[in-house]
């Protein structure tokens, strides 16, 4: 084969040379000519070398896409693989621990107080528990396929992720229940591809496990509702007040709308219209879906749906916040937050809301009145120990007085209200209420530099009491005297097995300790007053009557104990008696005061700090113990006047009268007063003696003798107690060198001191012995002879005017028969034959009482009633009027030469006002007193003569109207400055 001839290679200078070659063959052609020539030529060589590169690459370009599709798949596979890995095994969700709340129930087990939860409120229920439409409104809405696919729709997928996607917007819908459940029970809420697709698997793993009513029943359970709401029961209790099992059709239906967008639809939002319209909209889809009829959701769509009012959805929260922290130490915070338990409190929610009321109403005039920003209550069942209410301050949600410091497990000072148990004590060692202390100002220290001189809350002296005097008034000198008598480490000791915790140190504690110089904490003090109630045994506090777990297994029940005995009844029956007794009490808080709940016995003490700081008042009846606290929570001082029977007495009254209400009397068992034979222990020799004397006759006055001619004289020896006892052994010889006691010369030169005072000043007091005769005068047989003549018993009346005539006659001959209607008098009558005319038009028509009383000129008195029906045809009967005071004007001052001062008042309605009550109320004293009556009330303008002086002080005056109707009006106060003058 011949060897071709080579060609050469064409070098640059050859191509050069061309280029020169064709510039010189046309010099006139243009450069750009040139240019575009070239630009062809070398496109030219450009396509002849791509599809030279085409032919290199197709084959490869073939093979690398079969391995990026083979590579894809097996990434596919391999992400899903990875994806699939970590997500846990369907049969075990139903296995792990969820979050439950805890929730706090009333005693009753129905009301609940407080749901305690971490992050979400949740309760468990099960499908069979909840009516059908409730599992069908959540069906219908969300997912009406959900019994046909298996847990993913394909649809749905494309509809609400690759269609969204496609368009540019953002991914929606798509979801099954079984999606849902998966979302909100297992993985987060994050919209991520990854998130998706482990929805998708794990949603089909379901489907393969659980039947349908079990990922139906996990669904209602896990879904959110809004806000903290977990699960269909969660958002019952939350938005409508009641158990998911109790819940209407249009009410399941209203909660099926929420969870497609919680805040959107919330009824505490912006949009509650919007809400109720998706509400009809389950209700149509319900309809179309065959689930319901159309009679059903005609009836649904026009049910008005009442939501729970929005709030903290706590109550009792000074009291659930106990209950916790008592949980907290038992079962641990994390189990009391997540575990699902139930608790059944003592808490009775009725007399807990009356406690609310009451001290609402009462905190905002102390406030007002005497710059006492708080109150508190505690209400307890002494027979077992359990709290029946607890408010722990006026407002737990008031930052500004630190509402959520609860009181009632906080540290006071009780002031006098621990007087009961130093007085219990003394009487363990001997004393009695009988025994007489005097009540003169004293200093009990012996360290010059040191003096102690308490005073009483009136500044007064009062003489020779009796304990039982001494403790219901609540004189402070004479408490002093007592913790000495019985010892204060035996209090102390007392106070320990009652169950006090604060007394710890007890050699800090002297006799200061009466009036409130230890702290207490008020719940311990006030449960410390069902050792009286319950007549020496006391119960341990409790709050809680049963718990129970997530699986309804009981972990503890409240189980009745005897309690413990701490003191011996008839030590307790004696402080019963004294702290029930109005009348003795009287001459400190007056006849008409908050301590008292008319015909029902109860025992109450007051008790106030010197610097007004704290205010209280306890009482009881044997089956309920209550104590209220007033005061701030800063410790800053109230107003002056601030006291125990004025601002928290109100409170104890209204909150026992109405929790009480007509429930069954119960009374104190009489106490057994053994005499001890030494006569200054019983009230009897070397000790004021206080006698009741007839004012007419100057003898012993009688049980016939009438109250207001009784006067009371004491004739006495002075000496303190010291002088005829031992305090270490009070029951002994009297000491035989008193003087020795270091107490002897401190008390003994007072008593003295004050005698000598008395006897030079004073009419009150004799060394005379007292009279031994009996009032011969006032007897049942002096008594008038009465009888009603007319009208009749039940007679009608028709007319305005009421006539009445009677027979009557007595030994000492007639001085005046009076006739009273409803109690209220209405007329008297001196001249034979005694009879009565009288227009009853003020009257409005039905049965009233008629009472006729006959006296003599001593006021021996006998009464008759009859009812009558009144039935007037134009009856003008007026059941209001006004009152107030026309002269003098207020600000007025006079002195003990303007009396009797007159009062004039103004009545707008005269015939409705059956008399006229009139009050004075000065700074120094606790309680208003009543100061005279006006009855009958004849004409608008009624003038009122003050006759006693009072004291020098400044004093409020006002009048009470009682209509004929029992209605009170009360006037306008008026200041009264009494400033009196000494005259020889």
């Amino acid at each position: 084969m011949p060897i071709p001839k080579l060609r050469p290679k064409k070098s640059q200078s050859w191509r050069n040379n061309k280029k020169k070659y064709y510039l010189n063959r046309s010099k006139n052609r243009s450069v750009l000519n040139l240019r575009k020539k070239k630009r062809r030529s070398v496109s030219a060589g450009y396509s002849r070398g791509a599809s030279n590169l085409w032919q290199f690459l197709k084959p490869k370009l073939i093979w690398s896409v079969i391995l990026l599709g083979l590579f894809g798949i097996i990434f596919i596979f391999g992400f899903v693989f990875w994806i699939s890995k970590d997500l846990p095994e369907p049969g075990k969700l139903t296995e792990r621990e969820l979050a439950e709340s805890t929730k706090i129930f009333d005693r009753t087990g129905e009301e609940l107080l407080y749901e305690i939860h971490g992050n979400e409120q949740r309760t468990l229920v099960d499908l069979s528990d909840l009516p059908d439409y409730v599992k069908h409104a959540s069906i219908a809405i969300e997912d009406k396929t959900f019994y046909e696919h298996g847990g993913v729709s394909l649809w749905g997928i494309l509809r609400g992720v690759v269609w969204q996607k496609i368009k540019g917007e953002r991914m929606q819908g798509g979801s099954t229940l079984t999606q849902q459940f998966v979302k909100n029970a297992i993985l987060s809420n994050e919209r991520t591809i990854e998130r998706k697709i482990k929805e998708w698997l794990l949603a089909y793993k379901l489907e393969q496990k659980y039947s349908k009513d079990e990922i139906l029943q996990m669904y209602l359970n896990e879904i959110p509702y809004g806000s903290t709401a977990y699960g269909i029961e969660a958002a019952s209790q939350k938005y409508l007040g009641k158990s998911a099992k109790d819940l209407s059709l249009a009410e399941a239906a209203v909660l099926a709308a929420l969870p497609q967008a919680p805040s959107k639809y919330s009824p505490y939002g912006a949009n509650k219209d919007l809400l109720l319209g998706r509400k009809d909209t389950v209700l149509d889809s319900m309809f179309a879906q065959g689930y319901v009829t159309e009679e059903d959701i005609d009836i649904a769509k026009a049910e008005i749906i009442e939501f729970k009012a929005r709030g903290t959805n706590i109550k009792a929260p000074h009291f659930v916040m106990y209950i916790k922290e008592i949980l907290g130490e038992k079962y641990g915070e994390k189990r009391v937050e997540q575990g699902g338990l139930k608790i059944i409190t003592t808490l009775d929610l009725y007399k807990q809301e009356i406690a609310e009321e009451v001290i609402k109403e009462q905190a905002e005039k102390n406030s007002e009145q005497y710059e006492a920003s708080n109150a508190a209550l505690v209400s307890i069942d002494p027979k077992t120990g359990q709290i029946l209410a607890m408010v722990g301050s006026k407002d737990y949600f008031d930052d500004e007085i630190d509402g959520q410091v609860n009181i009632t497990t906080s540290i006071r000072q009780p002031g006098s209200s621990m007087k009961p148990l130093v007085y219990a004590t003394s009487f363990l060692k001997g004393y009695t209420p009988d025994t007489v202390l005097y009540d003169v100002v004293t200093n009990f220290s012996n360290d010059e530099t040191k003096p102690y001189e308490p005073h009483n809350y009136d500044l007064a002296e009062h003489g020779p009491v009796t304990i039982r005097k001494a403790l219901a008034g609540s004189l402070n000198i004479p408490a002093v005297k007592a913790i000495y008598l019985a010892g204060t480490q035996n209090v102390l000791d007392l106070a320990k097995d009652i169950g006090y915790s604060t007394f710890v140190d007890a050699e800090r504690y002297g006799l200061s300790l009466v009036l409130g110089g230890g702290e207490v904490k008020m719940i311990e003090h006030v449960n410390a007053f069902s050792v009286f109630a319950r007549e020496g045994v006391v119960q341990d506090v409790i709050g809680i009557l049963r718990v129970e777990d997530k699986d309804s297994n009981v972990l503890e029940e409240f189980e009745k104990k005897d309690g413990k005995k701490v003191l011996d009844a008839k030590i307790a029956r004696m402080i019963n008696n004294i702290l029930s007794d109005n009348a003795a009490r009287a001459y400190t808080f007056g006849e008409r005061n908050w301590l008292t709940l008319g015909s029902r016995p109860v025992a109450a003490k007051t008790g106030t700090t010197n610097d007004y700081r704290d205010a209280w008042t306890i009482g009881y009846t044997p089956s309920i113990v209550t104590g209220v606290w007033v005061g701030n929570n800063d410790n800053s001082e109230m107003k002056r006047g601030a006291a125990g029977g004025v601002v928290a007495a109100p409170i104890w009254h209204n909150f026992m009268d109405k929790v009480l209400g007509d429930t069954p009397i119960e009374n104190f068992k009489e106490p057994e007063i053994v005499k001890t034979g030494k006569a200054v222990l019983d009230g009897e020799v070397g000790a004021p003696k206080i006698v009741k004397i007839d004012s007419i006759t100057r003898m012993l006055a009688s049980e016939d003798t009438p109250e207001h001619l009784i006067e009371e004289k004491t004739f006495y020896e002075p000496h303190s107690i010291l002088y005829y006892v031992d305090p270490k052994d009070p029951l002994g010889d009297a000491p035989k060198n008193p003087e020795k006691d270091e107490q002897f010369e401190l008390w003994e030169s007072r008593v003295l001191a004050w005698a000598e005072k008395q006897v030079s000043t004073s009419s009150e007091f004799s060394q005379e012995k007292p009279p031994t005769e009996i009032d011969d005068v006032h007897t049942k047989e002096n008594k008038p002879s009465l009888k009603v003549l007319h009208p009749s018993k039940n007679q009608t009346v028709l007319e305005e005017e009421l006539v009445s005539m009677v027979a009557v006659s007595a030994k000492r001959g007639i001085d005046r028969v009076e006739y009273y209607i409803n109690d209220n008098l209405l007329q008297v009558s001196k001249i034979y034959p005694y009879s009565l005319r009288a227009n009853v038009n003020f009257l409005s028509n039905g049965f009233h009482n008629l009472r006729v009383r006959a006296c003599d000129d001593v006021d021996n008195c006998s009464d008759v009633q009859v009812e009558f029906n009144l039935i007037l045809e134009n009856n003008t009967a007026v059941s209001s009027t006004d009152v107030r005071i026309e002269s003098p004007g207020s600000g007025l001052a006079i002195s003990n030469i303007d009396f009797p001062q007159k009062i004039v008042f103004k009545v707008s309605e005269q015939k409705a006002v059956a008399k006229i009550n009139v009050y004075k109320k000065g700074e120094k004293e606790n309680m208003p007193t009543l100061i005279g009556v006006i009855e009958p009330v004849n004409n608008d303008g009624v003038i009122f003569e003050w006759l006693e002086v009072p004291k020098t002080d400044t004093y409020k005056i006002y009048g009470e109207a009682i209509t004929w109707s029992k209605k009170s009006v009360v006037s306008e106060e008026i200041i009264l400055i009494v400033n009196n003058i000494e005259t020889e």
